[in-house]
């Protein structure tokens, strides 16, 4: 699933400049995916409490592949509107492909939830090879049509998912599905907690300030008059650093405090969007998006982990959904306003964007901390 969203990162926005005759339009597919994602967190939570985590994952993947067959065709064509509506097919799966976390989390005793997140999150660093480096040896299969080639290739990818996906066995699903019509708490009450909170606030900003930065990077070193090999290298190496971290963001957090971690992952996101200011060479945004994924680590795998500390087992569904909801929301605003906003003011301005959101993180967790001090 990683691999794919790689690819994609690194091409989409390009695709969408060839394709769309409105050039600030050049990220709306990934905007949609993202838009799928949000629009697809609370059915994918009900289906999956319906029929099982199991059967869920593997009906995604049917999107999935219809996402490879419409988006690769749609290049061939030069149809933007159908290579949207091919993305949002990879958003649908990825709303139900988001939940791999939470089900491995959900799978661990409490003391380990840290890890299981953690370890999880590591088919990214696989992903930062396979993605970038599968677009830049398949953007040229089909002559006629650059990309073409890449978006045939992610169907293969989601054939794998699916076989790999048949030998999932999820202890208990049955009884996790019974317990889950008991409802538990409120959702609200829930979603009341300082912690949920907190955990929502730094989820959602976290991620939409790493798609507001990632998503406007290939358009930018594509303004300046980078080649697309150099683009691919600052992504892959950008999506190394996303997930790389979790060998040991999990022990980081036992050891530390996921307040901390979290803290780290926000002053990584300052000093990204300080690079970015500072200039406009290739090294330059090298370190400033690997700043920027080791800042999305910390952020979302601390998140996560002080979700599912907020939650009973017969309260997952729904407080999980909420929060990817949410997330994925503010992930969608990003990513569909980072085009418009390099093409109508340019980089400098999307990196002075992202300065209140990481301060608000900080102000939130500095908030939650004396909380935790005052209530002990």
């Amino acid at each position: 699933m990683m691999s794919c969203n790689s690819l994609m990162v690194a091409t989409a926005a390009l695709v969408g400049n060839n394709l769309a005759t409105d050039k600030s339009l050049a990220t709306l597919p990934l905007a949609a995916q993202f838009i799928a994602v949000m629009c697809t967190s609370i059915p994918a939570a009900m289906v999956m409490q319906r029929i099982g985590r199991k059967k869920a994952f593997l009906i995604a993947c049917f999107f999935g592949v219809g996402g490879g067959i419409l988006t690769s065709t749609a290049i061939l064509a030069g149809n933007f509107w159908q290579f949207v509506g091919g993305v949002v097919c990879f958003g649908i799966f990825n709303g139900f492909g988001n939940y791999y976390r939470f089900t491995a989390a959900d799978s661990v005793e409490p003391a380990y939830k840290s890890k299981a997140v953690s370890y999880t999150m590591l088919g990214g660093v696989v992903a930062a090879i396979t993605g970038p480096t599968l677009a830049r040896w398949s953007r040229e299969w089909i002559a006629s049509a650059e990309f073409a080639g890449s978006y045939v290739s992610v169907i293969v990818l989601y054939l794998v998912i699916f076989g790999a996906l048949c030998f999932l066995h999820i202890e208990n699903e049955d009884f996790g599905r019974a317990r889950g019509r008991t409802g538990g708490r409120p959702l609200i009450e829930i979603a009341r907690q300082p912690d949920y909170m907190v955990a929502v606030i730094c989820g959602m900003l976290g991620y939409a300030i790493m798609s507001f930065v990632m998503t406007a990077t290939p358009l930018a070193m594509n303004h300046a008059a980078f080649m697309f090999d150099d683009t691919a290298i600052v992504i892959q190496w950008h999506v190394m650093a996303m997930f790389a971290p979790s060998f040991f963001t999990g022990s980081l957090i036992l050891r530390f405090g996921v307040l901390r971690i979290m803290a780290a992952g926000a002053v990584f996101g300052l000093a990204c969007a300080g690079i970015n200011l500072a200039g406009t060479e290739f090294i330059h945004f090298l370190i400033a998006l690997i700043l920027l994924g080791l800042s999305w680590n910390f952020l979302f795998v601390g998140a996560t982990t002080l979700l599912t500390e907020t939650y009973r087992s017969e309260e997952r569904n729904k407080a999980q959904a909420l929060n990817d909801f949410i997330v994925f929301s503010t992930v969608s605003l990003g990513s569909l306003s980072s085009g418009v906003l390099q093409n109508a003011f340019g980089w400098q301005a999307i990196n002075k964007g992202v300065l209140p959101p990481l301060l608000l993180i900080l102000l939130a967790i500095g908030w939650l901390a004396r909380y935790r001090a005052r209530t002990r």
